[in-house]
């Protein structure tokens, strides 16, 4: 090993430490919000859910314009229309994430007729909440295609035309439970998982590109109908999020450039614990906060 080498090692520890202590300060102090007047903004799963009320965040704070990607026509229309009635100009088209072919006609068709699309926010998901041996197999797999391998397609669509202008962001809706999965939605954990490694692999792809960057947004249970029937053993203690505040949260960390938030933020206590317990300790956690069945009464989106 030359000198230079060995220097390089020894001077790592410390320059470890002065990010460390350097983004700790920055995140206390107010930093440069985005202004939102110039962005427009599509939301996968924008009618219902947490993408209505994102659409309705972003819209609030000020986006020119919204799109709306979804399945259902009846809430896209509805929520379409109510974001009109505010005063911003909103557009919606049906379209499945799932279907790579669809993604990439509509989103030609949304440059043509709307404009560049800077903000895109993959909201989409499905949940089966069942175990593996009780779950379908074509069930399991609408669940990967929609909750990870639509991120692909979309973000394929709309990412290059944001490198050419020097300006965009791409935003996930994970969970939390891609990094601490519960048992009755292997589905759902799996793909969680699987999204949380894309956008980590997206952020860290864009840190040489200006103007583009990426927020994760990780909450804990959020009180939609995609959850229906979902019961946490202590709700006073682990109350469910409302979806407002779930957008709420998310169009300012997208203001912020905030590359990950956990909502609440307790849940980064969950993951740093679950990084150094031993796993007898983290079935012993779980029993007691009853996440073993906390999916036996799902009922899910009727």
């Amino acid at each position: 090993m030359d000198l230079r080498s060995a220097c390089r090692m020894c001077l790592f520890p410390v320059q470890m430490l002065y990010y460390v202590a350097r983004a700790s300060l920055l995140s206390l102090l107010p930093g440069r919000r985005k202004d939102l007047t110039k962005e427009v903004v599509l939301i996968t799963g924008g009618g219902r859910g947490i993408g209505r009320h994102l659409a309705k965040e972003f819209a609030k704070q000020g986006a020119r314009k919204v799109i709306l990607w979804g399945r259902t026509e009846k809430c896209l229309k509805e929520t379409a229309e109510e974001i009109s009635l505010s005063g911003t100009e909103c557009h919606y088209f049906l379209c499945d994430v799932a279907n790579r072919e669809e993604v990439y006609k509509q989103a030609k068709v949304v440059r043509e007729k709307v404009g560049d699309v800077t903000i895109l926010v993959n909201n989409a998901a499905v949940v089966h909440g069942k175990s593996l041996m009780d779950s379908d197999d074509d069930a399991l797999l609408k669940s990967q295609h929609i909750n990870t391998m639509g991120q692909f397609w979309t973000t394929k669509a709309f990412l290059p035309r944001m490198l050419e202008l020097q300006h965009g962001h791409v935003v996930c809706i994970n969970s939390i439970l891609s990094q601490s999965p519960i048992p009755g939605a292997i589905d759902y954990c799996t793909s969680k998982a699987s999204s949380l490694a894309f956008m980590e692999s997206l952020t860290l792809g864009l840190l040489d590109c200006p103007g583009v960057g990426c927020t994760t947004v990780l909450p804990f249970h959020t009180n939609t109908e995609m959850f229906q029937g979902m019961r946490v053993r202590f709700p006073q203690l682990f109350p469910p999020l409302k979806p407002e505040v779930v957008a709420q949260s998310t169009v300012d960390a997208v203001r912020a450039d905030k590359a990950f938030l956990y909502l609440p933020w307790t849940m980064h206590a969950l993951v740093i614990l679950k990084s150094f317990m031993p796993q007898v300790a983290l079935e012993e956690i779980h029993k007691f906060s009853g996440s073993y069945t906390c999916m036996n009464t799902f009922k899910g989106r009727t």
